[in-house]
């Protein structure tokens, strides 16, 4: 009689091993795995067991985020930028002049209320030369934080809030400039035909035509032509002017006219006379020049309308008392008396003119 085989139950390793290998099994063999499983795996793979809100709520800042990267990338968003990473004459300004008055007022409202709206800049080509942002606008905003970190002995105020532009080219760069200081602060006669002038010199435009067309567009063509002239200004006469800004429009485009008719020459030596004291005696210097000048024939090359020319007949200056010259002219309008020199002043011119009325009242 065979003798039964008695039995042991199977250690914990064993059933182990034995586990795995019906695995490997089903796995290998198709249609072996059950339907269950895959449905089970699938599912525990996509649940989520985040709640709805929060799922609602990362969605949201996931769009934000596309959002923000967006504006960032189009210049959009002000960044924190340390005063001192910014080159404020990368580009020749348009504005030369700063009230001081409006300085302080604007300095006391950034001190008091903060700085509301935020400078722009961009990335300059040539960082090593001009710095690592280059303003674009906001000259006044930016030099009265300067100003204020000074006063604060440089533990306040260290940054501001800047828009970083892509203007694409120095040309645009220039046009934003120019648009922000009409806008918010008009830039005299002087000023603006020295934006057009610099543009020139700093080789972003061939010729001062092109320059004044582009970075005023939005201008009438008559201001056009008169922006061209005081580029002409500017041009001839900008190292030696002291006070250009004080220059209103007629004066500016009788100075313009003046340039145009030959009178560089005596213009710039008479402002080497004047030694800049005043505006008002720098332009008591250039006037007799541009009176002399005015009526002659102008260079059609320097820009303009060229005038018709008319023949003026002199009769020469005659002094007289306190070192005052009188001349006579005639021309196309009649004749007309010329006073000149330093102490002619309109009460003197008046009362000539009263006694020539009474002259002529009485026969004389």
């Amino acid at each position: 009689m065979a003798r039964r085989r008695q039995l042991e139950t199977p250690s914990p390793e064993a059933l182990k091993e034995i586990e795995a290998g019906i695995d490997r099994d089903l796995s290998r063999g198709p249609g072996l795995r059950p339907p269950i499983a895959d449905v089970v795996a699938d599912a525990a793979r996509h649940a989520d067991p985040t709640p709805q809100a929060d799922r609602e709520a990362a969605a949201r800042d996931k769009a934000d985020a596309e959002r923000l990267r967006d504006a960032a990338s189009k210049g959009l968003v002000a960044v924190e930028i340390p005063l001192e990473d910014i080159t404020a004459d990368a580009l020749n300004r348009d504005r030369i002049v700063l009230d001081e008055e409006e300085m302080q007022e604007l300095m006391t409202s950034i001190s008091v209320n903060g700085l509301r709206l935020p400078v722009e800049v961009f990335v300059p080509l040539n960082p090593e030369d001009a710095g690592r942002y280059a303003l674009v606008s906001g000259y006044r905003r930016l030099t009265a934080l300067r100003r204020l970190k000074a006063l604060s002995g440089g533990e306040r105020f260290q940054t501001i809030p800047a828009f970083v532009r892509e203007p694409g080219s120095l040309a645009n760069a220039l046009v934003s400039m120019i648009e922000e200081n009409e806008i918010r602060s008009g830039l005299s006669q002087y000023e603006r035909g020295r934006a057009a002038a610099s543009a020139v010199h700093d080789g972003v435009f061939p010729t001062v035509d092109e320059a004044v067309a582009v970075l005023f567009q939005n201008a009438s063509k008559a201001k056009r032509s008169k922006i061209r002239s005081f580029a002409l200004i500017h041009e001839e006469l900008g190292d030696m002017l002291s006070h250009a800004t004080g220059l209103n429009e007629r004066q500016c485009l009788r100075l313009a006219a003046a340039l145009r008719s030959g009178g560089a020459e005596r213009l710039r030596a008479a402002l080497e006379r004047a030694e800049g004291r005043s505006a008002a005696e720098e332009w008591d210097a250039l006037l007799p020049v541009i009176e002399d000048t005015e009526g002659a024939p102008q260079d059609p090359s320097r820009g303009g309308r060229p005038k018709t020319a008319q023949k003026v007949e002199r009769s020469g200056k005659t002094r007289v008392a306190s070192g005052i010259t009188i001349e006579r002219e005639f021309g196309p309008g009649g004749y007309a008396i010329r006073f000149s020199g330093g102490d002619v002043t309109a009460e003197l011119v008046d009362t000539v003119m009263d006694n020539v009325r009474h002259l002529l009242a009485h026969g004389g």
